[in-house]
């Protein structure tokens, strides 16, 4: 099973079924921030649909084309990180995450998140590393910004979220940024 340590705190690793009530309540807790942000919610609305979520994690990573991670902090799952997207032809990693409101403001994403780069320009060896946020998501937009990744342009209606479109603010950081860090 794969999993990578962030730091003491922190650790990433592959979803298991026996995951699927745990990140359902998480989800379930979060539900009408998350909505806001992502459209995914309001399909997840049983202990199965999480185990599908997992189930499809898992297919993505061994086809090798993502790589979906639950953040595990002190033990406990909290959230999600991952590479949604790996481009292998243009060596392009596209970053989603999302975290139980009761664990926002601790540093937890920021950390996960720079800790998947990390892995994704050394042990993946991509060459470029995106992330995708509404415009209006401002927290989401704090981790990429608090990051160093480039502010690249918007997207205008970049997705459909419930019943409406949302522009989107493209981040991007190339493995020579990161190595200037």
């Amino acid at each position: 099973m794969f999993t990578y340590d962030i730091d003491n705190d922190i650790r990433l690793k592959l979803p298991e079924l026996m995951d699927a009530e745990r990140i359902f309540t998480l989800t379930d807790r979060s539900r009408e921030t998350l909505r806001e942000w992502l459209g995914w919610v309001d399909h997840t609305k049983t202990i199965e649909d999480s185990k599908n979520f997992i189930r499809i994690c898992r297919s993505g990573f061994l086809a090798n084309n993502s790589i979906t991670t639950f953040i595990v902090y002190n033990d406990k799952i909290v959230g999600t990180v991952g590479f949604n997207e790996l481009d292998w032809l243009n060596e392009i990693g596209h970053i989603g995450y999302w975290l139980d409101s009761d664990y926002e403001g601790k540093g937890i994403m920021t950390r996960a998140v720079k800790g998947l780069i990390h892995y994704g320009f050394n042990e993946l060896q991509l060459n470029r590393i995106e992330i995708r946020a509404a415009t209006e998501n401002k927290k989401s937009r704090s981790i990429p910004e608090r990051l160093g990744f480039m502010k690249e342009g918007t997207i205008r209606q970049g997705e459909k979220i419930q019943d409406r479109y949302v522009d989107h603010v493209i981040y991007g950081m190339l493995k020579n940024d990161w190595k200037q860090k």
